[in-house]
C-alpha cells in the first residue's frame, strides 16, 4: 500500500522519473542550438531505431526494394543524449519525438512528423503499401497508434524502467498488453495480414511493436506475458521478419555491431 498523497500543485522532479527521466519534460521547445545535417537524397530522416523509428526505415527499404525512387539519408537523433531537444530538430518536430522527416522532392520542402503521418505521406506519394481495402488498413494503422503507447509507455515503463516495481500499474498495463495481443491474435487467425491479403503500412507500423513482443525481445517480458500463446501473431510476425527490406530497416539508426548509426546509401549495408 503506497503512502503517496498527490500534492495540491504538481511540480516536476526529474530525479524521480527512473532510467529515462531525461527524455521527458513538462514544457516544449528547444533547450540547445543544434542544426540538423542534410545529405544528398530527396528524403532526410531524423530518427532512432526504436519501434517508432523502425516503422519508417522499414517502409523506406520496402519502397526501394519495390523499385520506387525513395532513396533517403537517415541521421541518428540519439534521444538518450537529448538530440531531440536541439533547435534544428524541434523546427522539424515541435513535439521533440522521433521520427521526423524532411521531404525535398517538390519545389517546396515539406516537414512531416508523427510516424503514422510519415508512413501515410510516403505510401501515398509512391502509391504503394496502401492495400486494396483502404478502410481496413487505416483502421489498423490507427489502432496501432492508439495501442502502442500502452505497450511502451505503459507496460514497458512500469515493468522495465520505473524506479521500483509497483504491483498496481504493472498488473494494469500487463492486462492491457495481453488484451491487445489477443485482439491481434483473433484477427490474424483467418487473415494473412492486418488488412487482409495485402501487406500494408498497417503491418509495417505494427510489426516493430508487437512482433518484437511475441519474439520475446521487448522488455525481457516474453515469459511474463506468455507470448507463446499468440500463435497467429507469431506466424504473422515471422513472415514479416523474413522480408529482406524489414531486416535492413530494423538495423538503421541503431548503435552496435551489425547496425547502422546512419544510412546514406544501399551499399552501407554491404559493409556490415
Amino acid at each position: 500500500m503506497s503512502d503517496y498523497t498527490p500534492p495540491k500543485v504538481w511540480t516536476w522532479e526529474t530525479e524521480s522519473g527512473g532510467k529515462w527521466a531525461s527524455l521527458n519534460r513538462p514544457v516544449a521547445g528547444p533547450i540547445h542550438d543544434k542544426d540538423l545535417p542534410k545529405g544528398d537524397h530527396p528524403y532526410q530522416l531524423y530518427s532512432m531505431g526504436t519501434p517508432n523509428g523502425q516503422k519508417v526505415t522499414i517502409l523506406f527499404e520496402e519502397l526501394l526494394e519495390a523499385g520506387h525512387p525513395a532513396d533517403y539519408d537517415a541521421w541518428m537523433i540519439d534521444i538518450s543524449e537529448g538530440d531531440q531537444f536541439g533547435s534544428g530538430f524541434v523546427a522539424v518536430n515541435p513535439n521533440s519525438k522521433i521520427p521526423a522527416l524532411m521531404d525535398y522532392t517538390g519545389d517546396t520542402p515539406v516537414r512531416i512528423f508523427e510516424s503514422a503521418a510519415i508512413l501515410m505521406h510516403l505510401a501515398e506519394r509512391h502509391d504503394a503499401f496502401l492495400g486494396s481495402n483502404r478502410a481496413e488498413m487505416l483502421s489498423w494503422l490507427f489502432w496501432l497508434q492508439g495501442s502502442a503507447p500502452y505497450l511502451g509507455g505503459g507496460f514497458g515503463h512500469f515493468y522495465a524502467y520505473a524506479p521500483e516495481p509497483m504491483e498496481y500499474p504493472i498488473n494494469r498495463f500487463a492486462m492491457e498488453a495481453k488484451r491487445q495481443l489477443d485482439v491481434l491474435n483473433r484477427h490474424l487467425a483467418d487473415r494473412r495480414f492486418l488488412a487482409g491479403e495485402d501487406y500494408t503500412i498497417a503491418d509495417i507500423a505494427t510489426f516493430p511493436w508487437y512482433g518484437r513482443m511475441v519474439f520475446g525481445k521487448a522488455y525481457e517480458a516474453g515469459e511474463f506475458l506468455g507470448v507463446h500463446e499468440y500463435e497467429h501473431v507469431i506466424r504473422w510476425a515471422n513472415e514479416i521478419d523474413a522480408r529482406p527490406a524489414v531486416q535492413r530497416g530494423q538495423r538503421v539508426n541503431r548503435k552496435g555491431e551489425g547496425l547502422l548509426r546512419e544510412r546514406h546509401a544501399a551499399s552501407d549495408f554491404d559493409a556490415l
